[in-house]
């Protein structure tokens, strides 16, 4: 970056910043602060929990947008600075510098406003991600196996806490299902965008002859909410079943039928978990998984009772092919969707997937206005 691109991309950015400011309308962001920390300091503040933590949870996020914008002021303040002494003295560690402070401040404007496309009763809460084996045997549970090291690398990336909540080995290689918690902001908003049937078409590693083989494999996402959701479902609805957790063999098959598979009669949802140590914990988690299905599915159905909830439609929609990831006779992965594409196959699959993500979001955000 020479001069001239220096200061081009501190005149975009300044313009960004000065929108982004208007849009926060720091006076009145000022003003809720102060009426948010006025009601936090009354006696009977924590009289109505629920309320009262709702209450600090938003308070903190005020705090952390002035405190952001502040920040964001600073680091252009600092490049402006560094352009005027570049202006006067060529210096490439004064520009590397100046470059790098852009970058970063760029990426984050970035991250930020795709964040406003996030508006979603669940999209600031954390995710559940289910990937399950399609068609294609056992490259598609190797290739399901690749999926769940992609989401975990992505969310790793992110600084989110990931656990694997359920885990069903392949036959010979691979996984038949997995289920990833993901606790952090936001991660049922980005990765909300993932779901659907994902393709792969390659060489086939268990194929003697080289063969071309394609296969697929399905990505559930649903919010990541408290055990304590306030939904009911009535028992009958209800087919629980019981099976011992563990691998193929050996020290770990657990001998106790610990594991917790959950099916809802009307809508054949089923969830399935495995990784907690009590029959009773994995029925607990399960239940919670099986509700965020559930109230997920009645908000894009428009359905105003988990009861009007159409089986058919549920079935159809985890079915859509989203995006194909071709590793012969080229590289690329393209989304369906939005025509996104890329050839840097390998960075994708280490968990590059924001281009991806931000594509959709920005498209659903076109639609939706």
């Amino acid at each position: 970056m020479d001069m001239t691109d220096l200061k081009r991309e501190v005149e975009q950015l300044s313009e960004r910043l000065g929108k982004t400011q208007e849009y926060l309308d720091l006076p009145a962001l000022n003003a809720q602060i102060l009426d948010l920390e006025q009601v936090a300091a009354q006696p009977d503040f924590w009289d109505e929990q629920t309320k009262a933590q709702q209450i600090l949870q938003a308070l903190t996020e005020l705090k952390s947008h002035k405190e952001q914008l502040q920040n964001w002021k600073n680091t252009l303040a600092d490049a402006q600075a560094l352009l005027e002494l570049l202006q006067l003295e060529e210096d490439l560690l004064l520009l590397e510098e100046a470059e790098n402070n852009l970058q970063i401040l760029r990426q984050q404007l970035d991250q930020w406003e795709l964040q406003q496309l996030l508006a979603g009763p669940y999209d600031k809460t954390g995710a559940v991600l289910t990937i399950n084996t399609g068609a294609g045997g056992t490259d598609a549970q190797d290739w399901a196996e690749m999926l769940l090291r992609m989401y975990t690398r992505w969310s790793e990336q992110q600084g989110y806490k990931v656990q694997l909540a359920e885990l069903s080995e392949g036959d010979e290689a691979g996984i038949k299902s997995a289920t990833l918690e993901i606790e952090g902001r936001y991660a049922y908003g980005y990765l909300k965008s993932e779901k659907g049937t994902h393709r792969l078409v390659r060489i086939s590693p268990f194929n003697a002859n080289g063969k071309r083989q394609t296969s697929f494999a399905g990505v559930e996402v649903m919010p990541l909410l408290d055990h304590e959701v306030q939904l009911e479902i009535p028992e009958k609805d209800l087919d629980i079943s019981t099976s011992r957790s563990g691998g193929k063999g050996g020290q770990n098959v657990n001998k106790v039928e610990t594991a917790v598979r959950i099916v809802h009669l009307p809508t054949r949802l089923a969830v399935r978990c495995t990784q907690e140590r009590s029959q009773l914990q994995n029925k607990e988690k399960a239940m919670a998984l099986l509700k965020a299905k559930l109230l997920v599915i009645a908000q894009e159905q428009k359905a105003q009772e988990i009861a009007d909830i159409r089986g058919d439609i549920v079935e159809a929609a985890w079915g859509n092919q989203i995006r194909n990831y071709v590793f012969h006779p080229y590289q690329m992965v393209k989304d369906l969707r939005t025509g996104q594409e890329t050839t840097a196959i390998g960075n994708v699959m280490d968990g590059d997937l924001d281009s991806f993500i931000g594509a959709y979001l920005r498209q659903e955000n076109q639609v939706g206005s």
